[in-house]
């Protein structure tokens, strides 16, 4: 015999599905984890027992099913209900039971905030494990695309250049018809009238997308995904996303905090941060971010909540850059805090008035700056290295949030060494999620839908990891140590696992015994 030989398929055995999952698999754990949780305390929907009509599944089935979808890189709700027929592991963990596609989706679509506390009640776990120490936290960003395409994003130039496309072209249009009313042609005129009837009504859907975008007081305006955004990529590239959020702590590269928004990072980094805080709840920590984040309204919100920045520097805007050497530039002026007063380079004194301007865009109030000038400036031998202004008169603006901006980049500048483990810490989560696992796009629309998702897939990346570390039989059973306060009590667990098959009663009993 040259070949193995298998198994007849007439053969009969006797097995059960216990026997083919080992004792360190993963669904053990999700199985452990998933009892364990009071899943109406956590916000899930749980649908109750009608007097007519067919039982529903249980929400701890759909749970069950997602998180062990999403650790196998599979999210597609009908891909997952082949799954559930076909796959021994799923068969196992559902005892059998294949729920359809529809269920399946309308479960995550139904509880994106439910979601999101079991997110932070894994954090939570981890915390009280000492997984995670609270101490050093790295924060970025990624960008996700939304189920929008660019064509259904629009903004007012990009409408204001459709409404000139159908107005010229209604314009061929008219003259085409007045040629062919001319030879008489009627077959030519009712073509050319039903694309121009076309035309009207396509200028009448951009004219409510108008009158939309006017009435949002956004900059633009998306059909498929309302709360969809054109946002910068990279460089230049511009995509229709979600910005995915999140912390990670040093100790084992662990998301403690994430949250979806729909802009980019410049005014993100007080949400995240506080988000940490609260989750880990602590008193204070480092928080090491790029310089994508940089703003100095979020670096003193982040003073304010005694959250220590390590905010990387961007590039000194200054608007005497023209006609200004580097000899002369703003960094150059020393400022004096105990008398308010700013020393250029020649040694002169810049003084204000103590008037606070406000720099606005948009309407918007985006700081609060007082100006320091002298009058020095009128005779000063340099004063054409030094500003490029019609009146000779060097003037330096001090914002609101400055003594905040300047303590961060101090410690930027003194913490290089430690900076540089930003992108070791949190850099490569984002690359497993989207590159190994997939997971660039999202098929949910609107905003706390997504967080949903979202939140779904930094949990599953926390357990994957965290068994890793661990192992599964350790984690399991630290599992079953833990006091929390959305832990199911025993009674509840035996109430539900007594409605199940008979042939099932013993392994309840090894459960509550366990």
């Amino acid at each position: 015999m040259q070949h193995i030989l298998g198994i007849s398929r007439e053969q009969i055995s006797f097995t059960c599905l216990e026997d083919f999952i080992p004792t360190h698999h993963e669904v053990r754990f999700i199985d452990a984890f998933v009892d364990s949780i009071d899943l109406i305390k956590l916000g899930f929907q749980v649908q109750a027992l009608k007097k007519e009509g067919r039982p529903s599944f249980h929400s701890t089935v759909f749970l069950k099913l997602y998180l062990y979808g999403y650790l196998n890189g599979i999210r597609s709700s009908r891909k997952l209900e082949k799954e559930a027929i076909r796959n021994i592991e799923l068969q196992w963990l559902l005892h059998g039971i294949t729920p359809n596609y529809h269920s399946i989706s309308d479960f995550r679509k139904d509880n994106p905030n439910a979601l999101r506390s079991l997110f932070k009640l894994f954090v939570s776990f981890l915390k009280n494990e000492e997984l995670v120490c609270g101490e050093l936290i790295a924060i970025d960003g990624t960008k996700v695309r939304a189920n929008n395409s660019k064509k259904a994003n629009f903004s007012q130039r990009k409408i204001d250049r459709h409404i000139e496309y159908i107005d010229n072209k209604v314009s061929e249009y008219l003259k085409e018809l007045e040629e062919a009313d001319a030879n008489d042609n009627r077959t030519k005129v009712t073509n050319v009238e039903a694309k121009i009837a076309k035309l009207k009504e396509r200028k009448i859907d951009y004219e409510l997308l108008e009158r939309k975008l006017q009435e949002s007081d956004d900059t633009q305006i998306s059909t498929t995904d309302p709360d969809a955004r054109a946002l910068l990529v990279q460089g230049v590239v511009v995509e229709i996303s979600h910005n995915m959020q999140a912390a990670v702590d040093s100790k084992h590269n662990l998301v403690v905090a994430t949250h979806t928004i729909n802009r980019n990072d410049r005014n993100a980094l007080a949400d995240i941060a506080l988000e940490a805080k609260k989750n880990l709840e602590i008193e204070t920590y480092t928080a090491l971010v790029d310089k994508g984040y940089h703003n100095g309204r979020q670096i003193q919100q982040c003073t304010d909540a005694n959250i220590t920045t390590i905010v990387a520097q961007q590039e000194i805007v200054n608007s005497n850059e023209k006609g200004t050497t580097p000899e002369y530039r703003v960094t150059k002026f020393v400022y004096n805090k105990t008398e308010d007063t700013y020393s250029c380079p020649q040694g002169e004194v810049l003084k204000t008035t103590g008037t606070w301007h406000e720099k606005k865009s948009d309407g918007k109030l985006h700081y609060r700056f007082k100006q320091y000038t002298t009058v020095a400036c009128k005779h000063c031998p340099v004063r054409h290295l030094c500003t490029a202004k019609a009146d000779g008169r060097r003037a330096i603006q001090r914002s609101e949030f400055a003594d905040a901006v300047e303590a961060n980049s101090k410690r930027y500048q003194e913490n290089a060494a430690l900076y540089r483990k930003r992108q070791e810490i949190n850099e490569h989560i984002f690359g497993t999620i989207k590159r190994q696992w997939g997971f660039n796009h999202t098929n949910l629309r609107g905003l706390e839908k997504v967080n949903g998702e979202h939140s779904l897939i930094m949990l599953v990346y926390n357990i994957k990891r965290t068994m890793n570390i661990l192992g599964v039989t350790d984690l399991i059973q630290r599992l079953k140590n833990w006091n929390s306060p959305y832990k199911r009590n025993d009674f509840v667990l035996f109430f539900r696992l007594c409605f199940k098959p008979k042939w099932q009663y013993i392994f309840i009993a090894q459960k509550l015994a366990a």
